[in-house]
């Protein structure tokens, strides 16, 4: 219908009234919530994956995103009202389309180096049926500059730029709380260089996000704000780790003291731990990092590299620990609990337990792992046994915040270990109960029993 230079107003009437149609290319944990979303507001939602299993199984209404609260009834819904479908057919469904999503993986390598393969395919793809008028918005999260880079691509259609609108507007979910996220834990960035695409985008996105949205000035600005909340959350685990290890040369509970620093309306430490995992926090530095050309970003690779010594520095805790009870790492069995990086998803992505378990295993400890939301599989994928009681154990070491882990009947577990240390890399474990069963209790930044 050429949406780009209808008003915002406009545009909303033509989302609730089902005038407007939205292609979303990705059905991935978080393509899949936002197409599902944008349906269950009104427009026509056309979903494109490669996979066509995961076609298949939206087209008979059906989730394969798994524990994301409210998808599955939103999916159902929307798909028996007619309003959500999907396909392969990349072109085709642009063609279809007003509006083009491209919520693909930014898949990166060690160093955080993008490899844009997915996301330029994605535009090779829209380009077949982009009509002058169209709207192309990224929400892939990427280096700042990305989404004008594929400009080129989509200038192949013929068309320039002006006579198709480009935008970006970055996806702030979460796994397990997408839908809530999409639609008003925060307000939704928006970015464009020409005021009819912002125009278009807000009229998109205060339809969906009782929050609002935030317009930015460019494009470019609405990447950056996706990627330096992740930094700043590196960052600050970075100085509150380094804060922590302070804490343990001092005999002081760092803990105590950022929770009361914290009440310094200024002051907002983060919580120490076992290290950073996930798709986001230990990816986005890098593409801070790896564009810097007059200067090194000093602070942001400092944290980086002291995030990612953390696990090593779990295992010290767990070596002193069982020194301490005058037990040998070489030959003590050690539990792991907590395989993926965030307790309740099944994510593996950049997981504090990989090293953890490695660096154990280097020094000749027998280590288990367990974890409810995976199997003896993924157990032995790290170099651990799968176990999932307690009998023997000589030291506990907690690595995600699943609610399991939390709630652990202490008292009935050490009648089950042989010897009752417990290494909490996640603060999850009340200390005082720990104590009262009889634990040595270690974390980062609270080795004080060992003083």
């Amino acid at each position: 219908m050429g949406i780009l230079g209808k008003s915002a107003e406009e545009v909303e009437q033509s989302f609730k009234s089902g005038d407007l149609t939205i292609a979303v290319f990705g059905m991935g944990k978080m393509g899949l919530p936002l197409a599902a979303v944008f349906a269950d507001k009104g427009a026509e939602v056309v979903g494109v994956d490669v996979d066509e299993d995961v076609v298949e199984q939206i087209n008979e209404g059906r989730s394969h995103i798994e524990r994301e609260p409210g998808l599955d009834e939103l999916v159902d819904e929307n798909v028996r009202e007619g309003r959500l479908r999907a396909t392969s057919d990349g072109v085709k469904a642009a063609s279809s389309a007003d509006v083009c999503v491209i919520l693909v993986p930014t898949l990166t390598d060690e160093k955080g180096n993008v490899q844009l393969g997915p996301v330029e395919d994605v535009a090779e793809s829209i380009v077949g049926g982009l009509d002058e008028g169209d709207v192309v918005v990224t929400e892939a999260t990427m280096p700042p500059g990305t989404t004008e880079s594929l400009v080129p691509i989509f200038e192949d259609s013929g068309l320039e730029l002006s006579e198709f609108g480009l935008g970006h507007a970055p996806e702030r979910t979460m796994t397990g709380t997408a839908v809530r996220d999409i639609t008003g834990q925060y307000p939704k960035i928006v970015g464009a260089d020409d005021e009819d695409t912002l125009e278009v985008l807000k009229g998109i996105y205060e339809v969906v996000n009782d929050k609002g949205v935030i317009e930015m000035s460019d494009v470019i600005s609405a990447e950056a704000v996706k990627v330096f909340e992740g930094v700043y959350r590196d960052v600050n685990i970075g100085l509150a780790n380094e804060l922590a290890l302070y804490c343990e040369e001092k005999d002081v509970d760092a803990l105590e003291v950022f929770e009361a620093a914290n009440t310094q309306p200024f002051c907002d430490i983060h919580e120490p731990g076992a290290g950073v995992g996930g798709h986001c926090i230990p990816v986005y530095p890098w593409f801070v990092m790896n564009q810097m050309e007059k200067e090194e970003a000093r602070v942001i690779s400092t944290s980086r590299k002291l995030n990612d010594s953390m696990p090593y520095h779990i295992v010290d805790l767990v070596v002193r620990g069982l020194n301490e009870r005058e037990l040998s790492v070489k030959g003590s069995e050690v539990l792991v609990l907590g395989l993926t990086f965030r307790g309740g998803v099944r994510e593996f992505m950049k997981t504090p337990a990989k090293p953890v378990i490695d660096e154990l295993n280097g020094l000749g400890a027998e280590v288990y792992a367990y974890d409810p939301m995976c199997d003896t599989e993924d157990a032995e994928r790290y170099g651990a046994e799968w176990k999932e009681d307690f009998e023997e154990i000589d030291a506990l070491v907690v690595l995600n915040d699943h609610e399991k882990f939390k709630n652990l009947d202490l008292g009935s577990v050490g009648g089950d270990v042989d010897n009752k240390l417990i290494v909490d890399g996640r603060n999850i474990i009340e200390r005082e109960e720990a104590k009262e069963a009889g634990f040595d209790y270690l974390s980062v930044g609270n080795i004080i029993s060992l003083k």
